[in-house]
């Protein structure tokens, strides 16, 4: 049975798609079935993993609002081991066409479970803001990864999301829990990435990945050529602390069972 993890923090520009396109891609690369849902309208993490959102005929829209079969929305990404079913940008209205479904928390959750036994990882890719297509993610996973960039504010929203993944875990999805946080966009030569990565470890101890993405111009190109960092250049800082990032994520998992 695999694990579903959603990729999630209520501030932008942390990294959130980032990481879950170079995590899946490393995932699948360690030889596991991966399987990255596009949740957020803007769609960079398919068009990051090479799919042309505007020629997908079906994206996660259809198979949410209109009960399309999933497997008819998922396709091949250049990386082998892992697919994606992507977004395209009418998920917006979804928000306003979910309010009049029945068990409209729960619409992604359902449509999520057949899929489990098909995939190692699941990793959904979440819009920055809480609507209820988000609230739909953290009914469906199992966990979530929060990542945090290692800048100024960068606490901001952690403590806002915390709030609404316990609201989520009274009401909605008692089995949610954190699988960690991940401190994004280090520079080492900075003291300020510095005091921030102390603070998360302070705050939340072994929760905190060991595994530190550091700032790298490499991560910031791949996803204009559609592909991830281990595909665009393998040797690259980014990449391989992905590779990391994901081999630290196994041995988590290993150690639980």
């Amino acid at each position: 049975m695999g694990k579903i993890i959603a990729l999630a923090n209520q501030k932008g520009g942390v990294g959130k798609t980032t990481t879950t396109i170079n995590l899946a891609a490393s995932l699948a690369v360690l030889e596991k079935k991966v399987l990255v849902i596009d949740a957020d309208p803007q769609a960079n993490a398919s068009s990051g993993l090479g799919v042309d959102v505007k020629k997908q005929p079906v994206s996660l829209y259809e198979c949410m609002i209109k009960g399309i079969d999933p497997h008819s929305a998922i396709v091949k990404t250049p990386v082998e081991n892992l697919m994606i079913l992507p977004s395209r940008v009418d998920l917006v209205g979804a928000e306003a066409e979910l309010v009049r479904l029945e068990q409209r928390n729960k619409i992604l959750a359902n449509m999520v479970q057949p899929l489990r036994d098909e995939y190692d990882y699941i990793l959904v890719d979440c819009s920055p803001s809480l609507g209820l297509v988000t609230v739909n993610v953290l009914t469906a996973v199992d966990c979530v990864i929060i990542p945090v960039q290692t800048e100024y504010l960068a606490l901001d929203g952690v403590a806002l999301l915390l709030n609404t993944i316990k609201m989520v875990k009274q009401n909605l999805n008692p089995k949610l829990g954190i699988e960690g946080f991940l401190a994004t966009m280090y520079d080492g030569r900075l003291s300020l990435s510095k005091q921030v990565l102390e603070e998360l470890q302070k705050n939340f101890g072994d929760l905190v990945f060991e595994t530190v993405i550091s700032r790298n111009v490499r991560l910031s190109e791949a996803p204009s050529f559609g592909l991830p960092a281990l595909l665009y250049d393998a040797e690259s800082s980014g990449a391989q602390n992905y590779l990391k990032l994901a081999e630290e994520l196994m041995k988590r998992n290993d150690n639980k069972k």
